[in-house]
């Protein structure tokens, strides 16, 4: 056996006491964030692990890079998302008391729709400890009535019949086994509650996004080595982690959907008033080389003007999505859906 030989294997046996570790309900394990190129390749072969890997890298710096806030702007963002597809008559009746999100990430769905006014307070879970670490500390920053707990999506740590609300934002084409997550969420709902997932990648809107957005960081990259362009260009051994991460996320980006996959596997989950909602064509177009552009230069250096004009067109976009082609595109071509479903009562 090779010494290299003898570094993937102890690095797989340390990603798998991590795994083991960080899903148990009462783990509390430190953030990982920077993997080495042993513990990425251990992920090639463990779901789990490059899930808690990645996410863990990314959590610091993870609001920066998808340009997240806690302020009006994404409070109307994240109440938009419930109002596309949650009834009116459910709209009038808030707030719900309990809400949990599953796949937190930094919190961003969850808090802001707290303040926001469609819950009084939640839980926020992730597989990752970094982002379990963020998020709650962004809800304390808010004021906000918040508790987290390091969880897996497919055996959720909490009792049945708990929480009136559930929701999550890009979370469902991470877990390995949708169906049996949708199953959990319903268990942990109380009668009659509710979930609500976004940001969930079609399968045709995926295919267009990830081409655009690596023909963009190829094209940046290069044109960065050009003569007069060095300070536009991060560090080589920023842009050598950040390869490595976008390794990782080709691995942790386990589904895409077709709507009405999604809604069966709601249904065969025991979800009642199943739906679903499609967002984002043309303002997806521009949304992913742009976030991809912004990944390739150092923070600060684009400014104002740029942030102006690139959360201004992606509005403008999706206005023209929302009420021009929603009429003649097909509901799976466009890049996100949305699914809700209620516990029987």
């Amino acid at each position: 056996m090779t010494s290299t030989d003898q570094t993937s294997e102890v690095a797989a046996a340390d990603a798998a006491a991590q795994v083991s570790d960080v899903v148990s309900p009462a783990a509390d394990q430190a953030p990982n964030p920077h993997a080495t190129a042993e513990q990425v390749e251990a992920a090639r072969h463990d779901t789990k692990l490059a899930q808690i890997l990645y996410h863990d890298w990314e959590a610091e710096s993870y609001d920066d890079k998808w340009s997240i806030s806690y302020d009006q702007r994404c409070i109307d963002y994240a109440r938009g998302r419930f109002d596309a597809i949650v009834p009116d008559e459910v709209q009038r009746q808030l707030p719900y008391d309990r809400a949990l999100e599953l796949g937190c990430g930094t919190g961003f769905f969850l808090l802001n729709l707290i303040q926001a006014g469609v819950a009084r307070r939640g839980s926020v879970t992730d597989l990752s400890p970094g982002m379990v670490k963020v998020a709650t500390r962004n809800g304390k920053a808010l004021g906000l009535d918040i508790d987290g707990r390091v969880a897996d999506a497919e055996g959720i740590p909490y009792e049945d019949n708990t929480f009136d609300l559930v929701v999550g934002h890009a979370v469902l084409h991470h877990i390995p086994d949708v169906e049996l997550s949708l199953r959990e969420v319903v268990r942990v709902l109380k009668p009659g509650g509710r979930f609500i997932f976004a940001g969930e990648p079609t399968t045709v809107g995926n295919f267009y996004a990830r081409h655009l957005a690596d023909l963009t960081w190829k094209t940046t990259v290069a044109a960065m080595k050009l003569p007069g362009l060095e300070s536009w260009r991060r560090p080589q051994e920023e842009l050598d982690e950040n390869s490595r991460a976008a390794a990782l996320e080709w691995i942790v980006d386990l589904h895409t959907f077709e709507p009405a996959d999604l809604e069966r596997m709601a249904t065969n989950a025991g979800a009642v008033e199943v739906a679903t909602a499609s967002e984002e064509f043309t303002a997806a177009m521009l949304g992913w080389p742009v976030r991809t552009f912004e990944s390739t230069v150092p923070p600060g250096k684009l400014g104002f003007k740029w942030a102006k004009f690139a959360f201004g067109g992606w509005t403008t976009l999706s206005w023209f999505d929302a009420n021009v082609w929603r009429r003649v595109v097909p509901k799976g071509w466009f890049y996100n859906v949305m699914i809700t479903g209620v516990k029987p009562s």
